[in-house]
C-alpha cells in the first residue's frame, strides 16, 4: 500500500492591505515633509487660488493643508483613500500628457498607512460636506458636516504605528528646514496662488499672490531685489523663462537654485552644468550662482515617473534641453549688460588690425555663408547639428588637423611620463614636521606664487602648498582640539551684531544654536527670524561676525546628504573653509613661514577635510623629465 504523501502548506501568501499600504508609504512618505509636499500639491490641483499649511512639532504631531480648491464628493472623499486611486489617468496614454502635480494616487493611501488622518471637504454645488477619519488604512469614522468649500486634510502624529520609523526622524530643526524647503518649491511653482506656513502657532510665511519676482524676493530674501536678471526665450520646441542672480549674487555655496520642468521641481546636475557654462569668466570656479527657471515644454517628450518623488525626469533629448538652456542664460546675461564687452576705445592698436582696416568683400562674404557653422546658427532649429563629418565640413577637418599638429607629439612625449611628474599628493606615510625638516632645505626660501602657493625648497625639489587649502586644514585641527574637551571661550561683543534671517535659515539656526555656542559663538533669538550674535572666539575680527554666520549657514544647509557627519563635525568643517586664507592674498614671510609649520604639525597634513590636497611634491629628476633633460 503506497504512504500517504505529506501536506506542504503553499508558502507565497497576498500582504494584508495594511502592511502592503506601510510598505508603499515607505518609498513616498520618508518624512514629515514627504507628506507636506503631497499635500501641498494634492491642493494645487484642486484649482484652489488660496492654500494654508500649518505645522505642529515640526509635522511629527500635525500636518494640516486647508484649500479653498474644487473640493470632493462623498464617493471621491471615501475612494481618495484607496491606492492607486487617481482622477488624473484613465487611460495609458494619459501617462505622457501629465500636466498635474499628483497623478499616481499613492499619496493619501501611504498618508492613512502611518498617521491618523482627518478630512473635511466641500464641493461649492453641495448643501454639505463630508468628514471621513482614517487610521492604520481603516476608515473609523464617516459623517456630513458643514464645511467651507474646499478641502482641509489634518495628518496627526505621522509614523505612530511604525515605531521604528518614527525614531529615525532628526530633530525638530532639521525636520522644519526640510518642511520649509519643500513648501519654498511648491510656492515658487505657482505665485499666482495665495501660500501661508504656520508653525506652533506663529507665522513663518504669508505669501500673497503676484508676480514670479515678488514671490522668489519672498522666500529668498530682500537682498536679491535689485539683482535679478530676467530670463525668457521662446522657439517652437521649448520655452523657458524665470531670472537668474547678477553674478556678485554668486555664493561658495549650492544655495539659491530652482529648476522646474512643466512647474514641477526638479533636481537635475546636468542642466545646472549648463547654467554653469554661461556664467563662465564671470563668477569665480568656485562660485554657485543663483537662478529660478522654468522650463515649458510638451509632456510626450519627458518622463516624470522615474523617481518615487518625481524630482528626478528623463528628457527626450537632452543635449537640446542643455543647449537652449545655456543659450537663454547667456543671452539675457548679455542682454542686461552683465556679461563683459570688448571697449575699442581703449586700445588703438585694435583699429589697425587687417580684419577691420579690409572691406568685407561679396566674395568673402560667400564663402562665409557658405560654411557650416553658419547654416547651423541660421537655419531654423539647426543649432544642435553643427557637429559634422571631416568629409562635409571642411571647418571640422581643419580643426582636427590643427588639433593633430598641436597634440599629436606632445602625447606620444607625456604618454611615458609617470604620472606623479605632474606633481600630486606623496604616497608615501605622512610626514611629521621633524621628518618634513630633514628633507626641505630651509624654511626661510618660502616664494609666494600668484598670491595662492607657496614654494618649499626640498634637498632634490620643492613642494608646492596651497595657502588656503593647508590653512582650512589647519584650522580644522585646532578647532577639533580646541572643542573636544571643553567649549571654545567666548568673548562678549561690545556692539552685537543683529542678523535678519529667511524663515528657511531661521530653521536652520535653530537647528545649531548649541554646537555653536560650543564652538565659542553666542547666538540668541531676538524676534521672528531675527537673531543677535553677542560673542564670538576671541580670534575673529570685530565687524566680521556677520559675513562669518552668513556664509556659515549656507555651507551648513549644503553639505552632501550622502555623509552622515554630527552637527558639530559639519560646523568645524565650515567653519575651517570660511575662516581660511583665500586665494589671491598677499602673505608676508614670518605669515607664510607660520603656516608651513602649522600644517606639518597637523595629524594628517596632504589633505584637506574634504580630501583634496594641501600640497604637491616635485622632484628634480620629474622635472628633468618633464623638460626632456
Amino acid at each position: 500500500m503506497a504512504a500517504k504523501a505529506e501536506f506542504v502548506p503553499d508558502k507565497i501568501t497576498l500582504l494584508p492591505d495594511n502592511i502592503a499600504n506601510q510598505i508603499a508609504a515607505g518609498e513616498v512618505i520618508q518624512r514629515p515633509a514627504s507628506a507636506v509636499k503631497e499635500l501641498l500639491e494634492n491642493a494645487v490641483d484642486s484649482g484652489a487660488t488660496e492654500i494654508r499649511l500649518i505645522i505642529t512639532d515640526a509635522g511629527k504631531s500635525l500636518i494640516q493643508v486647508i484649500d479653498n480648491g474644487s473640493g470632493m464628493s462623498e464617493t471621491d472623499a471615501r475612494m481618495s483613500f484607496e491606492r492607486h486611486a487617481t482622477s488624473k489617468i484613465k487611460s495609458i496614454e494619459d501617462l505622457f500628457h501629465i500636466r498635474t502635480m499628483g497623478f499616481r494616487g499613492e499619496a493619501l493611501a501611504s498618508i492613512a498607512a502611518v498617521a491618523q488622518v482627518e478630512l473635511k471637504t466641500k464641493r461649492a454645488e453641495d448643501e454639505t460636506g463630508v468628514y471621513i477619519e482614517v487610521e492604520n488604512s481603516v476608515v473609523k469614522k464617516q459623517e456630513p458636516v458643514a464645511a467651507p468649500a474646499g478641502t482641509s486634510i489634518a495628518m496627526k502624529n505621522l509614523f505612530f504605528n511604525v515605531p521604528a520609523r518614527r525614531n529615525f526622524l532628526k530633530s525638530n530643526a532639521a525636520e522644519m528646514r526640510h518642511i520649509v524647503d519643500e513648501f519654498t518649491r511648491v510656492a515658487m511653482s505657482f505665485p499666482e496662488i495665495l501660500f501661508t506656513l504656520t508653525a506652533n502657532n506663529q507665522q513663518l510665511f504669508h505669501l500673497e499672490a503676484g508676480s514670479l519676482k515678488q514671490r522668489i524676493i519672498q522666500l529668498l530674501g530682500n537682498n536679491y531685489n535689485a539683482k535679478l536678471v530676467s530670463v525668457k526665450e521662446d522657439t517652437d520646441y521649448m520655452n523657458i523663462y524665470g531670472f537668474v542672480g547678477k553674478p556678485e549674487t554668486a555664493k561658495k555655496t549650492r544655495g539659491d537654485q530652482y529648476f522646474f520642468v512643466n512647474n514641477r521641481f526638479i533636481k537635475s546636475a546636468y542642466l545646472n552644468h549648463a547654467v554653469m557654462n554661461a556664467y563662465q569668466e564671470m563668477i569665480p570656479s568656485d562660485s554657485f550662482p543663483m537662478y529660478v527657471l522654468f522650463i515649458d515644454l510638451d509632456p510626450t517628450v519627458i518622463d516624470v515617473n522615474v523617481h518615487p518623488t518625481k524630482q528626478e525626469i528623463k528628457f527626450e533629448d537632452e543635449k537640446i534641453i542643455y543647449a537652449f538652456v545655456q543659450a537663454a542664460v547667456k543671452h539675457a546675461l548679455a542682454q542686461f549688460s552683465v556679461t563683459p564687452t570688448l571697449d575699442f576705445d581703449l586700445d588703438a592698436s585694435i583699429q589697425q588690425l587687417s580684419s577691420i582696416q579690409q572691406p568685407f568683400t561679396e566674395e568673402k562674404k560667400s564663402a562665409a555663408v557658405s560654411g557650416s557653422i553658419f547654416k547651423g546658427f541660421t537655419q531654423k532649429n539647426q543649432a544642435h547639428f553643427i557637429e559634422k563629418s571631416e568629409r562635409t565640413d571642411p571647418i571640422a577637418s581643419g580643426l582636427k588637423h590643427w588639433k593633430d599638429f598641436y597634440e599629436g607629439d606632445r602625447k606620444s612625449e607625456f604618454k611615458s611620463l609617470p604620472v606623479e611628474q605632474s606633481g600630486q599628493i606623496p604616497e608615501s606615510p605622512e610626514p611629521s614636521l621633524s621628518n618634513f625638516r630633514n628633507h626641505t632645505s630651509d624654511l626661510n626660501e618660502l616664494t609666494q606664487l600668484l598670491n595662492t602657493y607657496i614654494t618649499v625648497p626640498s634637498a632634490n625639489g620643492f613642494l608646492l602648498i596651497h595657502q588656503q587649502a593647508a590653512h582650512e586644514r589647519v584650522l580644522y585641527e585646532q578647532l577639533k582640539a580646541a572643542s573636544k574637551d571643553k567649549p571654545v571661550a567666548t568673548q562678549r561683543s561690545m556692539f552685537p551684531s543683529t542678523l535678519e534671517l529667511t524663515a528657511a535659515d531661521a530653521a536652520v539656526m535653530e537647528e545649531i544654536t548649541g554646537e555653536l555656542q560650543y564652538l565659542g559663538y553666542t547666538i540668541e533669538p531676538f524676534g521672528k527670524n531675527t537673531y543677535v550674535i553677542q560673542g564670538t572666539p576671541a580670534d575673529v575680527e570685530a565687524g566680521n561676525e556677520k559675513h562669518i554666520i552668513d556664509i556659515l549657514l549656507e555651507q551648513y544647509k549644503h553639505f552632501s546628504p550622502e555623509v552622515k557627519f554630527s552637527k558639530r563635525e559639519k560646523l568645524i568643517r565650515s567653519l575651517a573653509r570660511q575662516q581660511s586664507i583665500k586665494t589671491g592674498t598677499r602673505l608676508t614671510e614670518r605669515e607664510m613661514r607660520q603656516l608651513v609649520n602649522d600644517l606639518f604639525a597637523c595629524e594628517q597634513s596632504n589633505v584637506t577635510p574634504d580630501g583634496n590636497p594641501t600640497y604637491l611634491e616635485f622632484k628634480q629628476e620629474q622635472l628633468e623629465k618633464m623638460f626632456g633633460k
